[in-house]
């Protein structure tokens, strides 16, 4: 770009009221670290086994529950290292033999190619869609855990949350990476046995913490596996971190302040109307921005197929004759972050976070703000 992207001024009438609009970590909302503050003498600094901490964790734990509506006899389970980890933990406590998994992108690749290296595991089942979809899993013999992605989010793809066909709970989990998904979309425990994530995105906190939403299916699973002979890392094995999250405590020191800022959000969308009331802004966000794009020439929503397209992170292509990185570069510079394309996706593309913090009003005011950053660039 020939232009100093500091030279192009944004109008004040046209910027959001907050410029954050990255895809995780996310938009963290003032009261969030004011709840940080407020925890400064009587949380941070203190031990997770005395009742304060572990009061936290249940408050979590319940307001967790609360949110999703779990049905009676799920537990939230929680253990640190965020979902990176869970991807491991899951090879070691969750996978009987084989999985199936739907890879249509960078995540949702992750959890496969750890079980494919776990040498106690059976070769997985991988069933694969070009980049900008995601495919359908189908029942298959042998396989006992079934891996579905609920939001891609390198590519902005999500996907309705359905038992494969001629599956049920008996004859194999239902295991969901919800990582960018969790508190943002709407979703269904019935079709589900194991919901994870991490706090980091939707719930506007720091990465590090792994949470997993478990069915009773997915709890008698973890027990077989737990009283069986296969070896488990202790950090790692999934009914060690059950026995201490029904405790309200993690088997290892947890960062305070992460579960302080998901406990805030919680609160947040609780008073608020819930799960549905939270997906709600995501989903006004959503149809701002995809409208916009199919208003405009030089823009495009890069997932063609509007049922699969997620409301959480909105994934915009932009013409030849336009060039992103400008884009980002220019907004960047008058106070507008994060709406860089995955790097890895390779894409001339803009990428939104769409998260229930982010204030729909502030997704339109982004999108008259690269209206005139595309104008101004000629």
């Amino acid at each position: 770009m020939s232009l100093d992207p500091a030279s192009i001024t944004i109008p004040s009438e046209l910027l959001p009221g907050d410029g954050r609009f990255c895809c995780g970590p996310s938009k963290v909302r003032h009261e969030q670290v004011d709840a940080i503050v407020a925890a400064r003498d009587t949380l941070l600094g203190t031990s997770h086994r005395k009742p304060p901490v572990k009061q936290l964790v249940g408050a979590v734990r319940a307001k967790l529950s609360d949110l999703f509506r779990l049905p009676d006899g799920w537990e939230i389970v929680l253990g640190n290292g965020g979902s990176t980890v869970f991807w491991d933990v899951a090879t070691f406590g969750l996978v009987g033999e084989r999985s199936q998994h739907a890879v249509f992108g960078e995540f949702s690749s992750k959890f496969a190619e750890a079980c494919a290296a776990a040498p106690h595991l059976g070769e997985p089942s991988i069933v694969r869609s070009e980049v900008g979809t995601h495919p359908t899993l189908h029942a298959e013999d042998g396989i006992d855990l079934y891996a579905l992605t609920h939001n891609e989010t390198s590519t902005g793809v999500a996907m309705d949350l359905r038992r494969p066909d001629g599956t049920t709970a008996d004859s194999g989990l239902v295991a969901v990476d919800a990582t960018s998904a969790a508190g943002g979309l709407l979703w269904d425990p019935n079709e589900v046995d194991v919901y994870y994530f991490a706090p980091q995105k939707c719930f506007a906190s720091d990465g590090g913490l792994w949470l997993a939403a478990c069915s009773p299916a997915a709890i008698e699973r973890i027990g077989e596996i737990g009283s069986s002979d296969r070896w488990r890392p202790a950090s790692l094995d999934l009914a060690i971190a059950l026995d201490n999250s029904v405790q309200n405590q993690t088997y290892n020191t947890p960062a305070l302040a992460t579960l302080i800022m998901l406990d805030a959000q919680l609160d947040w969308m609780l008073s608020n109307g819930g799960l549905a009331w939270a997906a709600g802004r995501s989903a006004a966000s959503a149809t701002t921005l995809y409208d916009w794009a199919d208003a405009r020439e030089w823009a495009t929503p890069f997932v063609t197929d509007p049922a699969q397209r997620s409301n959480v992170v909105g994934t915009i292509d932009l013409d030849d004759s336009i060039d992103a990185n400008d884009v980002c570069a220019v907004l960047r510079a008058n106070g507008i972050l994060d709406t860089d394309a995955y790097r890895k996706l390779g894409r001339n593309q803009l990428r939104v976070g769409m998260f229930p913090a982010i204030e729909p009003a502030d997704v339109e005011a982004l999108t008259h703000s690269i209206d005139h950053v595309v104008a101004e660039l000629g």
